[in-house]
């Protein structure tokens, strides 16, 4: 477990699927913002939720955000697309909505920048968001990554193409 000054990040547990199906799947136009794959209906309980605990990976690594004030679960947290051989990945968060704007995405990513640099021993960190994602582009900004571009049109959300935001932080960055 990675335990920050509001959050813990901790391995998927089943009694948070649920929640975090109902909370960041079905609402489609906020699942459409969150994540590049179509969205398809998914029934609660099923194996084919994206929140369904799978075995470890090399290629992943998922957690769950936890507020330490009252241990509720507020989101998802996770390095995705880890390539070992150039020792880059990218940062996701997704917080439920009752969850956010208190400061808890900014802990969360911090937590996993620490986990990929000091943990994984990565060299980059990627961080994509929708370019209109302000919370996330100030939490991006505030951690010290770099704004390295704009990626116009690149993602298809509710019915439009919205331009995307790339970030990236090196090692050293962080270490500074």
């Amino acid at each position: 477990m990675l335990r920050g000054e509001k959050v813990l990040l901790r391995a998927r547990r089943e009694e948070d699927v649920p929640v975090l199906h109902a909370d960041l799947y079905d609402d489609v136009e906020m699942r459409s913002r969150a994540d590049g794959r179509p969205w398809r209906p998914i029934p609660p309980g099923s194996p084919a939720s994206p929140f369904t605990p799978a075995p470890p990976s090399d290629q992943a690594a998922v957690f769950s955000v936890v507020r330490l004030t009252d241990d509720a679960l507020a989101g998802e947290a996770l390095l995705w697309g880890i390539d070992l051989h150039n020792r880059v990945a990218h940062v996701g968060l997704s917080l439920r909505p009752a969850m956010r704007g208190g400061g808890l995405g900014r802990d969360a990513i911090r937590l996993l920048c620490h986990y990929g640099f000091q943990v994984r021993g990565l060299h980059r960190l990627g961080l994509e968001t929708l370019a209109d994602n302000a919370p996330m582009i100030a939490v991006a900004e505030r951690l010290g990554f770099s704004r390295e571009g704009t990626l116009r049109g690149n993602a298809w959300v509710a019915g439009a193409f919205v331009d995307e935001a790339v970030f990236g932080l090196l090692a050293d960055e962080w270490r500074s």
